[in-house]
C-alpha cells in the first residue's frame, strides 16, 4: 500500500505542477523521472482513482484523448484547434453550475471547454 500511495503523490504532484493539461501518456513519461519502474497503466489507475476522488479532473480537447488537471477549482478551459494549446480562465460565476441550478439539476461536476482560435494563432494567419 506504501508505493502506490507513493506512486499516487507523484502522478499527482506532476499534475500540480503544470498548467499544459497532460494526457495519460505524457503524465507517464513525467512520473517515470520521479519512479522509473512505474508502468502505464499504474498511472492510468492513479489517474482514475484521483478523478473519482475529486482530487483531479477530465478535460475533453476534441484529439480524442483525456487530458487532466489538478486544478478543480471553478474555471474554464480555452483550446485553441490551430496551436493545440489550452489555456484556464477563472470567470467571477461557475457558468456551469449557475444554469445547472436555474433548472433545479445538481451538479456534481462543471467542466468547461470553449474551442477557438488563440491570440497568437490569429496573429499568424492575418
Amino acid at each position: 500500500m506504501k508505493n502506490f500511495s507513493r506512486q499516487r503523490e507523484a502522478v499527482l504532484k506532476v499534475l500540480k505542477n503544470t498548467k499544459s493539461h497532460p494526457t495519460a501518456t505524457q503524465v507517464y513519461e513525467q512520473v517515470k523521472k520521479i519512479i522509473p519502474n512505474i508502468s502505464l497503466g499504474t498511472v492510468y489507475r492513479n489517474l482514475a482513482e484521483l478523478y473519482d476522488n475529486g482530487e483531479i479532473i477530465k478535460v475533453s480537447v476534441g484529439d480524442g484523448f483525456e487530458h487532466f488537471d489538478a486544478d478543480t477549482s471553478s474555471h474554464i478551459h480555452l483550446h485553441c484547434k490551430k496551436c493545440g494549446s489550452t489555456v484556464d480562465v477563472y470567470p467571477d460565476t461557475d457558468i456551469g453550475y449557475k444554469l445547472a441550478s436555474e433548472v433545479g439539476f445538481i451538479p456534481e461536476r462543471s467542466v468547461c471547454t470553449v474551442y477557438g482560435i488563440c491570440k497568437k494563432c490569429q496573429q499568424k494567419h492575418s
